[in-house]
């Protein structure tokens, strides 16, 4: 293999490596604060974020999963979106088979029309939710420079889960944004001993994003939020003062022309520093979990693996869907990009996923318990 076609892998790997990651921590960090209140969060953990969903640890939700889900479906078929359709179709039905806690409702009524026999062209239904932004990401890295595949592979994982246009507009944003953040790094190789090492860069450009998301395919309301987007970046405004102008005092809700853009807002406030990023949205409240995962695969496609918190990534305690699984699945995903041979999809040991998600609802029914417990 030619060098520029080996470094061409490496950064590949690099973004990927960072982006599935990244979606992990941001989805467990996030996950316990769900549906709560800034104050809320405030009270209940004055130290800041940490993992704290199992005894300092953290698991991650359906946020990862249907990343995950397309990244292997990509595996499986990278060359026609409507073959990627029913490949990663037929992921979804074994998905919502395997009994996964907190699943939005318009996914899940998509799978039961999956399971009665509805083609994958009209399985989905008609919400604006956040199901197809938050796998979003991974097509926009992986068809970075491929700007007709990207659009073709978003519509294709969209339209199996929901309809409203505005659910496509929010993804293909998400999509457009990890294109975006691939094209902006630079990777300089020196040479150390008998190793090469890349050094990551961020070349900024935030006023070109910023035109992309203007002209995308949406309505007056999408262009008005990116405008809003413009104008509170030129003034420096936190993340918190960005949701508190969409009217999202007690949380960023699960409407994905609430969810996204205060996602994108905080990644590109904090252009380069995963844990302001994060931390400053999480802060917002709300579907913490999406929004948590959201920026962490762009935040973790820009400052790549090396910029994520190490304790963050190790702290994550969770089985199949593992760390090494998705260090696996990430390198798979370079080596399809970049070679004319794929891989296909990363073995994950499907037996344990009904065990391990009857133990996570448990979690997650204690600390909706928990939540009746002071301090209020």
């Amino acid at each position: 293999m030619k060098q520029d076609t080996k470094d061409d892998v490496l950064e590949a790997h690099r973004s990927f490596l960072g982006l599935l990651l990244g979606t992990a921590v941001g989805d467990a960090l996030g996950l316990p604060a769900e549906g709560l209140s800034p104050e809320r969060i405030k009270k209940l953990w004055p130290e800041g974020w940490r993992h704290r969903l199992v005894f300092g640890r953290g698991m991650v939700s359906d946020d990862t999963e249907h990343a995950l889900l397309v990244a292997q479906a990509l595996l499986a078929q990278s060359r026609d979106a409507e073959r990627f359709q029913r490949v990663l179709a037929w992921k979804l039905r074994w998905w919502i088979a395997s009994l996964p806690a907190g699943v939005g409702f318009a996914t899940a009524r998509a799978c039961l029309k999956l399971w009665l026999g509805f083609p994958p062209q009209r399985s989905g239904v008609r919400s604006a939710g956040n199901g197809p932004a938050m796998r979003s990401a991974i097509i926009g890295a992986f068809f970075a420079g491929e700007p007709e595949k990207r659009r073709e592979f978003v519509a294709a994982s969209t339209n199996l889960t929901h309809t409203d246009p505005r659910a496509a507009v929010a993804a293909l944003a998400v999509a457009e944004a990890a294109a975006w953040a691939c094209r902006s790094v630079e990777t300089h190789w020196k040479v150390s001993g008998p190793h090469r090492i890349g050094i990551r860069a961020i070349r900024p450009d935030v006023d070109a994003l910023l035109g992309e998301l203007r002209n995308l395919p949406g309505d007056e309301e999408w262009r008005s939020l990116v405008g809003r987007m413009g104008g509170s970046l030129a003034a420096g405004a936190g993340v918190s003062e960005f949701a508190r102008s969409l009217g999202l005092d007690r949380g960023v809700t699960g409407y994905s022309y609430h969810t996204v853009p205060v996602a994108l807002y905080a990644w590109l406030r904090h252009i380069g520093d995963f844990r302001a990023a994060l931390g400053s949205a999480l802060d917002c409240g709300g579907d913490t979990d999406t929004v948590g995962s959201i920026i962490g695969a762009l935040a973790g496609t820009s400052c790549g693996l090396d910029g994520i918190p190490r304790e963050w990534i190790h702290r994550i305690a969770d089985w199949p869907r593992s760390i090494p699984f998705m260090k696996n699945v990430a390198a798979s995903l370079a080596e399809a990009k970049w070679t004319s041979r794929s891989p296909g999809p990363v073995p994950c040991f499907w037996p344990a996923l009904i065990p391990r998600n009857l133990f996570f609802l448990a979690v997650i029914l204690f600390h909706g318990f928990r939540r009746l417990l002071p301090p209020w």
